[in-house]
């Protein structure tokens, strides 16, 4: 495999990943990626983050400088989209009419920002935000401060965008069907902690309200109405509810699909020598038995990089266990762990959710299965180690901040 040509179908963080990861592994031959925006290959945390707030520039999204490519060997072909994939063939179609032949192929071709389900969505003043684009439309539409923002949608992009808008000096509204920010996510114990944070901050959260339509004068967005017959008026809305993976070359090319390109824990999917990662994948995990898509940052930078070795002919089971992360106003959060496993388990705290200082742990059958640190660091790893472990261990004991990491897992292995 050493010298046969590569091609990776998306310009994002995994993608970029999977090139370094193939030269590390020593892979001496052609690797192209295939790149729909006409960028550099970028991550994309910083963009509900430290871009969004104006905190940091253009390079922070950089996986790479550009000279990095070039360096390694690495084409990037900007602002062309793949059109067709042959597998039988080994050939890759794009818009401009190209065609790369190739030995392996990954698709690394993310998701899209679901948008609003009607015409309004089209709206001037009408956001979402996914791509580089979006996060300089949005920053540029809430830095002046002082306008009034609706953010449709009580997820992570939601509410990071709503903590840079309140950074601005601007507005916002909140408005969601849920009774409880995050609860899909992290559940309702500690989703309260974020609503809670956002409150302190002067959001206005509406939950458990639907949106009835959005409202516009000449083309542009001035309102949201809900469901209670209210309408909040908007500047600006930000559609955040949800994305969906990227799956249109599979499909047509008729790999298995099912929330996302179905792939093996080597990321093969069922069409010889391709192969899928990040947002796009819907990746076997050995420790679940199950098939998991993660859209998170981690997912992308480990597992590009795993894909990447695979394509170069390495032999491994990508079993990581899936981190993300988020800064809100001052409050910092990691969470690492299993969120399937998760669902509907109350949390054993350890320090004060009303101060904004704990670790929660969720437990089944006595094993940590996921843990998340608030604003107290340098945990992650031993939380990761905790459920790495597979023991049982006795919430009291997870609870008592007197007692360390080390110590629950030696009591464990005992």
């Amino acid at each position: 495999m050493s010298a046969q040509p590569l091609v990776i179908v998306g310009g994002g963080l995994a993608g970029a990943r999977a090139a370094e990861g193939a030269r590390q592994a020593g892979h001496t031959g052609p690797i192209t990626i295939v790149a729909a925006e006409d960028a550099m290959p970028y991550i994309r945390p910083p963009l509900s983050k430290e871009f969004l707030t104006g905190a940091a520039e253009r390079d922070v999204v950089d996986v790479h400088p550009a000279e990095w490519y070039a360096d390694e060997h690495v084409e990037v072909l900007r602002g062309v989209r793949a059109t067709a994939l042959d597998p039988g063939g080994h050939r890759l179609r794009l818009a401009d009419d190209r065609t790369l032949a190739y030995a392996r192929l990954l698709i690394a071709t993310g998701a899209n920002a679901r948008r609003w389900p009607a015409p309004e969505g089209e709206l001037a003043g009408v956001h979402v935000l996914r791509t580089f684009a979006d996060s300089v439309a949005l920053r540029d539409a809430l830095s002046g401060g002082g306008r009034r923002m609706v953010a449709i949608g009580a997820g992570w992009i939601g509410l990071e965008a709503t903590a840079a808008a309140r950074a601005y000096g601007d507005e916002v509204t909140v408005v969601a069907p849920e009774a409880v920010p995050l609860a899909a996510a992290v559940g309702s114990a500690v989703g309260e902690v974020f609503a809670e944070l956002h409150r302190t901050n002067g959001v206005d959260l509406r939950m458990s309200t639907g949106v009835a339509a959005l409202r516009s004068t000449e083309g542009r967005v001035t309102g949201v109405e809900l469901d209670t017959g209210e309408t909040v008026p908007a500047d600006l809305v930000l559609v955040g509810i949800g994305a969906v993976p990227a799956t249109g070359l599979a499909d047509a090319a008729g790999l298995e699909v099912q929330n996302g390109i179905v792939a093996d824990a080597s990321f093969r999917t069922s069409a010889d020598d391709v192969y899928a990662v990040g947002d796009v994948a819907s990746v076997y995990h050995p420790v679940l038995e199950a098939h998991l898509r993660t859209e998170h940052w981690a997912n992308a930078e480990n597992a590009g990089r795993a894909a990447g070795r695979v394509l170069a002919g390495e032999s491994l089971e990508y079993a990581e266990i899936p981190y993300f992360y988020t800064d809100q106003y001052d409050l910092g959060m990691e969470y690492s762990g299993y969120g399937t496993l998760a669902d509907g388990v109350d949390p054993v705290f350890r320090g004060d959710p009303g101060a904004r200082e704990f670790i929660a742990f969720w437990q089944r059958d006595g094993r940590v299965v996921a843990g998340m640190n608030v604003n107290v660091w340098d945990v992650s790893d031993g939380v990761q180690r905790l459920i790495r472990s597979g023991a049982r261990i006795d919430p009291a004991r997870l609870a008592d901040p007197a007692v360390s990491f080390d110590e629950l897992v030696a009591e464990a292995s005992a």
